[in-house]
C-alpha cells in the first residue's frame, strides 16, 4: 500500500492504495510503521516526502470499513492515527506533503503535521469537513490548524467544514505552495533539496524549535476519547451509514 522511490538523500512515499488512498488500519500500519523506522534511524533519509496518486492525495478515513469495527477495534485504530500524527510532527527530518489531488479530511490531517505543504492546481478539495459527518476534530489537529491559519480563521474553517479549492487552500495558509499536478512532487523535492543545502546542525536545530508549539500539541491530549464517543454516537453513527452508503453506490 506504500510505494518507496528514493531520491538520494530524499525518500518519498507514495499512498498507493486505489481507487482513493483511503485509510484504513493497514494503510495506517505500513505509514506508521516507515515512520517509525526513521524515528529509530533504521532509515537512512535525510528528508522524506509523502505523495499520492494523480489526482488524489488521500480521500481521508475509510469509513465504510471503519464502520464495521467495534468499539476496541476502534480504538486500536483511532490511538495508532494519533500516534501517527504524533510521530510525524516529531520527525527528526524536514517532511513535505506532495498533495497530489483531493485531500479532505485525512488527508488534510496528515499535511498538517508536516514542515511544507504542495497542493496540485485544479478542481481539486482540501480541507477539514468532520463536522458535517457529525465529528469534532480532536485538539491536535485544532493546534496543527491554528498554527497555519491564525485561530480566528482556523475557527471558522473548522465550524463550517467546508472543503475548499487550492486557490482558497493557498490564500488562506493551509497549503504553501500551488503547483501543476505534474510538478507537485518535483516541487516537494526542491524544498527538500534546499533545506538540506544549509549547515545541518543549524537547520534541524531552528526546525525544532520553531516546532515545539507543534509537538506540545499532543502534550494534555485524551488520545481521542472524546473523538471515540461522537463516532459512536447514535447521530454520527446515522450519518456516517449515509456517507458509506453513497460512497459504495
Amino acid at each position: 500500500m506504500l510505494v518507496t522511490i528514493n531520491h538520494d538523500q530524499i525518500i518519498e512515499l507514495r499512498l498507493n492504495r486505489p481507487p482513493v488512498n483511503a485509510i484504513n488500519h493497514e494503510l495506517l500500519n505500513e505509514l506508521h510503521s516507515f515512520i517509525k523506522k526513521i524515528h529509530a534511524k533504521q532509515v537512512d533519509a535525510k528528508a522524506l516526502v509523502i505523495s499520492g496518486a494523480a489526482g488524489i492525495f488521500s480521500a481521508g478515513l475509510d469509513v465504510p470499513a471503519l464502520l464495521a469495527f467495534d468499539r476496541e477495534a476502534m480504538t486500536g485504530f483511532w490511538g495508532d492515527f494519533f500516534n501517527l500524527w504524533k510521530n510525524l510532527a516529531t520527525l527528526p527530518i524536514p517532511v513535505v506533503a506532495a498533495m497530489t489531488g483531493h485531500s479532505p479530511a485525512g488527508g488534510t490531517v496528515l499535511s498538517l503535521f508536516c514542515d511544507y505543504r504542495v497542493l496540485a492546481e485544479g478542481e481539486y478539495k482540501v480541507g477539514l469537513n468532520e463536522v458535517q459527518v457529525g465529528l469534532v476534530a480532536p485538539m491536535p489537529i485544532v493546534s496543527a490548524l491554528q498554527r497555519l491559519l491564525g485561530p480566528r480563521a482556523a475557527e471558522r474553517h473548522l465550524v463550517a467544514g467546508d472543503l475548499i479549492s487550492p486557490q482558497a487552500a493557498f490564500d488562506a495558509g493551509l497549503v504553501d505552495e500551488l503547483a501543476p499536478l505534474e510538478q507537485v512532487v518535483e516541487r516537494a523535492l526542491a524544498w527538500c533539496q534546499k533545506h538540506l543545502q544549509l549547515p545541518a546542525h543549524a537547520m534541524l536545530a531552528s526546525r525544532n524549535l520553531a516546532r515545539a508549539d507543534l509537538h506540545s500539541a499532543f502534550d494534555e491530549s485524551d488520545n481521542g476519547d472524546a473523538f471515540l464517543d461522537q463516532w459512536f454516537s447514535p447521530d454520527t453513527q446515522q450519518v456516517l451509514k449515509a456517507l458509506a452508503a453513497r460512497l459504495q453506490g
